[in-house]
């Protein structure tokens, strides 16, 4: 209902965009006579038709249509010519005074445009639109209090300030006027537009900084009752900046000044919170106004009476709003008009506050209705209102007539019909009622009833997704928060373990995850007893691999709120079974969750070095081979990753207790830690800043550790002299007794040692890490005594110390010391005839990484030119180690001619040695030129005639044609191997000494056993195949029977299918479509196919072959 403003008649458009903040004083209607129109809620004021001109009918009949004039306007915003001066006092000295004198006042009038006829229609709801035109003019009427209170506080403030400033200058007689608050005000108001408008944008923010006690953007803030100044000329800053009253003055004496500055800032705070209790209350009317706004588009079906109107308004008759017709009219003008001088005077309760009391009073006050003016009788009237259909015999319509009163009713209302409601939403959507269940739950009266509340929620959902279980665990939360820890214990636990068995594995799930995250609201005592026996035994019970995730997460937030040291024995039992759980989900969060916790926890007590790590490697140390028994590599690995997940704490725990440790400061200038100082960790708990704190103090700690190491020395600090004289020895001796064919456990220790020397940093590995290994592997021909037992270069320390100590830096010199550590194992071993399963470990681990397969060449072209045939003999049979992982390139550049050196060497040995790389060679190299040249060379051991009495050299050519031929390209099998295999074994059976003979047969036996499970063409099959196995069979009837069998079995079983293959082609391409048909032919087809292990390429080549 905003009523038209008259007063913008004369305003531009302009003028209205500049002026944003005058709009409420010029919408203001204005009381005691003041111009303007009248309140809405008056259009009946009595016309002052005697009266001279109105200002705005003076505006009106001179001023030409469209332009503003200035005289006006001034006095239009000077809220003083519309106050009644009390006790006659003249109006304000600030009036604006235009040529002709002041402007005269006029009473208020009433016109056409300002009457609102709607008002007094039959059909308008007139009690709702009366109680917003009262709120509107409360509204109006504090605003104008304020405006009245501000010109009070500015005199008062003047006044007190010219009393001190006179007494200062009766002592300082030479001292002229010096400028006073609100002077300084209006200039920093006038100084801040000045440089908004200018663009000094930067400026402005600062000078609004420097003085945050003055609001920039409402010139009301300033505190003088004046209207606002022109704006600021950059010609005017030097000189006068506001009326010609602030005139230029020289400053007072620093103490004057600050005795002055805090007088006027104490002012100032009285006025702040006058002005903010004043601004409380209008945001409150307003708030009001809007909500009486929305009611009027929909009428209340009945209203109060005069009775209860009196008994909701006491203090004041002249309020009541009647709906009564017969009600006498009433001067609204002079009771709105009564009504707000009497607030505004008085000091009692904020309107707001009254109005809200007086609203609270009605709603429980009876309520009346109307009754019509009829004769029927009762019963009449309720047989007539039956046919209203109104139900309250039901529960829900028990509840529905039933209209609660109070927050007490409110939640009790909710606790009965909650259990109604929830199985009659759908699953889907049943997540949007948990806010209104936890909320009753907190607040209801009944035990009872929460406890079914709770049921409610933990039953809410069959079976709760990820993110439903999410919203559950937040409602659960907040509850906890909302109620304590005896209420949680008492009322949600019980909750938790009645769905420890649910047959739902989302429920199991919802309840290993409550616990965790009810964790730090539930009483200390029952973390360590209740809660966490339920989650030993969810772990050691429940089938689900998430349910027991969750557990061991849950488990680790408990370890990190544990407090009972008797129960850390628990927490190690709990942490090794957790460990071997068979999931992989598992142990990745008992790796990320609960070992940093729970080492935290033993970091507080004193027991990280002292009991859990040394208890690790004593499980390890029992788990070593002792005699017959071998190792169980998976226990291994399950202590072994638990002591690498106990690094960074480890490491944590030397530098909190350092002897620098006190002297770590955060400066400005501390170097920012390298990204790759620290090995990845596995989570966010394993991250050493987080466990130090932040990234800040971990750097500053670092530059004092590197620095303590490299120049001070390790002289009382017990933690790292505990790692460098106790951890590290035990762990090299332990990797002495490991077995070093076992690349799972080289590779497990190799990690091991390289997250510990990446951690530890690149001095401490070179200080303290390489001189113990160093001093155990004194490479030397002593030193690997195989039959003195003290063989250590057999043992897996060489390929741990390599591939997990002298790789953690990639530098120059670091490269340098690998390659000739292991030139020197090469050396060492094969002048000493010692077995090459340590140096083969450690070319199989670096191998993996192809950064390292430089560095591998340039070991064995080390060994290629190398003057001792021994050395020449372990650099070939190092090259078959290392073909497969090395592209192409490098195998036809470096590989490949080294080969085709050493096959051309004067020992024979050495060119032996190169049968096998040859053969991997043709197994995983795909370009023709490369296998050309390797069949050539292959094909000059097998042709040259100085090659006919070796028999070495053919062992090794059957063994190596036995391992690659069946994954060799079809085409060398069919036309090099297997023509091959049949000529040895022919040349075999007229071999004079039975031991070689043996030993050939058996190995052509190895060979044609793994090629018969390969597809070979009819061709083959009949000319070198079947009489192939028929010269081995003659070998076997004399030495090896047992062989015999299977060979017979094995000759008819390839006779049998060159006799179907030859029936196949007799009956042409429709019989063998047909056949194909058939399920036995293609149970055999299938067979045959699974047993091919060629890769795509070359199973391609098989169907392209002729049959």
């Amino acid at each position: 209902m905003a009523s038209v403003n008259p007063f913008n008649l004369s305003d531009s458009e302009e003028e209205t965009e500049r002026r944003p903040n005058e709009s409420v004083d010029k919408e203001r209607s204005p009381s005691h006579g003041a111009p303007g129109p009248p309140p809405p809620g008056n259009p009946f004021s009595s016309p002052a038709e005697a009266e001279p001109p109105t200002p705005l009918l003076s505006s009106n009949r001179t001023s030409p249509n469209g332009r503003e004039l200035p005289r006006l306007r001034d006095y239009f915003s000077n809220p003083g010519n519309f106050e009644r001066q009390q006790g006659g006092t003249p109006p304000a000295k600030d009036q604006v005074l235009g040529p002709g004198g002041p402007l005269n006042r006029a009473g208020s009038i009433s016109t056409l445009d300002s009457l609102d006829f709607a008002r007094y229609s039959d059909d308008g709801n007139r009690e709702s639109d009366e109680r917003v035109a009262v709120l509107e003019f409360e509204l109006r009427k504090a605003k104008e209090t304020i405006q009245a209170l501000r010109a009070n506080l500015t005199q008062a403030a003047e006044s007190d300030v010219l009393s001190q400033e006179r007494k200062n200058l009766k002592s300082c007689p030479e001292i002229q006027e010096p400028i006073r608050q609100l002077e300084k005000r209006a200039l920093n108001f006038l100084v801040n537009e000045y440089l908004l408008k200018n663009g000094y944008k930067l400026s402005s923010i600062t000078f609004s900084d420097e003085n945050d006690d003055q609001d920039f953007e409402l010139w009301d803030d300033v505190g003088l009752n004046i209207p606002k100044p022109p704006a600021v000329d950059a010609s005017e800053l030097p000189g006068n900046c506001v009326a010609s009253e602030f005139s230029k003055k020289p400053g007072l004496s620093q103490q004057q000044q600050t005795e002055v500055v805090q007088e006027l800032e104490y002012q100032l705070g009285l006025l702040s919170s006058e002005k903010q209790s004043l601004a409380d209350q209008i945001k409150k009317l307003q708030s009001e106004i809007q909500t009486l706004k929305r009611t009027v588009s929909s009428p209340p079906p009945a209203t109060l009476d005069l009775s209860s109107q009196k008994s909701c308004h006491p203090s004041s008759s002249s309020n009541i709003i009647t709906s009564s017709t017969d009600s006498p009219s009433v001067d609204n003008s002079q009771t709105l008009e009564g009504r707000g001088v009497s607030e505004a005077g008085n000091g009692g309760d904020p309107p707001s506050k009254q109005k809200a009391s007086q609203l609270q009073s009605c709603n429980k006050t009876h309520v009346h209705f109307d009754q019509p003016n009829r004769k029927l009788s009762p019963a009449f009237q309720q047989a007539l209102l039956s046919f209203c259909r109104m139900c309250s015999d039901s529960r829900l319509g028990a509840e529905v007539s039933r209209i609660a009163d109070s927050e007490e009713s409110v939640m009790l209302m909710l606790g009965r019909c909650l259990p109604h409601i929830v199985p009659n939403v759908l699953l889907a959507k049943r997540e949007e009622l948990i806010p209104l269940i936890l909320c009753t739950a907190c607040l209801h009266p009944e035990p009872k009833e929460r406890d079914q509340l709770l049921h409610i929620l933990f039953n809410l959902i069959k079976r709760p997704d990820d993110e439903q279980r999410q919203m559950i665990l937040t409602g659960c939360v907040a509850f906890a928060r909302h109620v304590g820890p005896t209420r949680v214990e008492a009322e949600l636990l019980p909750q938790c373990w009645e769905q420890i068995n649910h047959k739902y594995p989302e429920r199991r799930l919802l309840v290993a995850e409550s616990c965790g995250a009810l964790a730090p609201y539930l009483p200390k005592e029952i973390r360590s007893s209740l809660v966490l026996s339920m989650l030993q035994q969810m772990l050691a019970e429940d089938k689900a691999d998430m349910v027991r995730e969750a557990v061991v997460k849950s488990l680790g937030i408990i370890m990190g709120y544990i407090d009972d040291a008797d129960k850390y024995p628990q927490g190690f039992e709990l942490m090794l079974l957790s460990l071997g759980d068979p999931s992989e989900r598992v142990v990745n969060a008992v790796h990320q969750v609960f070992i940093p916790a729970f080492s935290a926890w033993s970091t507080e007590l004193g027991n990280l070095h002292v009991a859990l790590i040394p208890s690790l490697l004593t499980r390890i140390e029992k788990l070593l081979p002792q005699g017959e028994h071998g190792l169980d590599e998976h226990k291994l690995h399950i202590f072994l990753s638990a002591l690498q997940s106990l690094i960074p704490p480890l490491f944590a725990l030397v530098l909190q207790n350092a002897p620098f440790t006190s002297r770590a400061t955060v400066h400005a200038d501390t170097p920012a830690i390298e990204v790759t100082r620290f090995p990845r960790p596995a989570s966010p708990l394993q991250d050493i800043a987080t466990i130090i704190g932040s990234r800040e103090v971990l750097s500053a700690l670092l530059q004092l550790y590197d620095h303590q190491l490299e120049l001070e020395g390790t002289t009382g600090w017990d933690s790292l002299l505990w790692v460098v004289n106790q951890l590290l020895p035990q762990l090299i001796e332990i990797v002495g007794r490991i077995n070093v064919t076992s690349s799972t456990c080289v590779h497990e220790f190799s990690r091991f040692f390289w997250r510990l020397c990446r951690t530890f940093g690149k001095i401490f590995t070179n200080t303290k890490v390489k001189p113990q290994f160093q001093e155990i592997l004194r490479l030397s021909e002593e030193n690997v005594d195989v039959s003195a037992g003290n063989g250590i270069l057999t043992k897996a320390t060489v390929p741990i110390y390599a591939t997990g100590v002298l790789t953690c830096y990639n530098q120059e010199e670091d490269r340098k010391l690998l390659v000739g550590f292991l030139e020197d194992v090469m050396t060492t071993l094969s002048l000493s005839h010692a077995p090459l399963d340590s140096l083969k470990a450690s070319f199989v681990e670096l191998g993996a990484n192809p950064a390292y397969h430089e560095l591998l060449l340039t070991v064995l072209w080390y060994g290629v030119v190398h003057t001792s045939a021994l050395v020449r003999c372990t650099a070939a049979r190092m090259f078959e180690l290392l073909v497969k992982g090395v592209n192409e390139t490098l195998v036809a550049q470096r590989v490949v001619p080294a080969l085709i050196t050493l096959s051309s060497d004067p020992e024979i040995s050495v060119r032996i040695s190169t049968i096998p790389a040859f053969g991997t060679i043709m197994e995983t190299v795909t370009q023709k030129e490369l296998q050309e040249r390797v069949k050539m060379q292959l094909a000059s051991f097998l042709e040259d005639p100085q090659y006919q009495d070796q028999h070495s050299l053919h062992i090794e050519i059957i063994r190596t044609f036995g391992r690659v031929g069946p994954n060799a390209e079809p085409r060398f099998r069919d036309e090099f191997v297997l023509p091959h295999l049949h000529k040895l074994a022919l040349a075999n059976n007229s071999h004079a000494v039975e031991s070689k003979r043996i030993d050939i047969a058996t190995q052509l036996f190895e060979a044609y056993s793994a090629l018969s499970c390969c597809f070979i063409s009819e061709e083959v099959m009949v000319n070198h195949f079947l009489p192939g196995l028929r010269c081995l069979h003659a070998d076997m009837e004399q030495l090896s029977p047992e062989h015999e069998v299977i060979l017979s079995s094995m000759i008819k079983e390839c006779e049998i299918k060159v006799e179907n293959r030859g029936m196949s082609d007799a009956q042409g391409s429709i019989s063998i479509a047909s056949s194909l048909v058939g399920e036995d032919a293609k149970t055999k087809f299938l067979s045959k196919m699974g047993q091919l292990t060629t890769s795509g390429a070359m199973l391609a080549n098989v169907f392209q072959r002729k049959k």
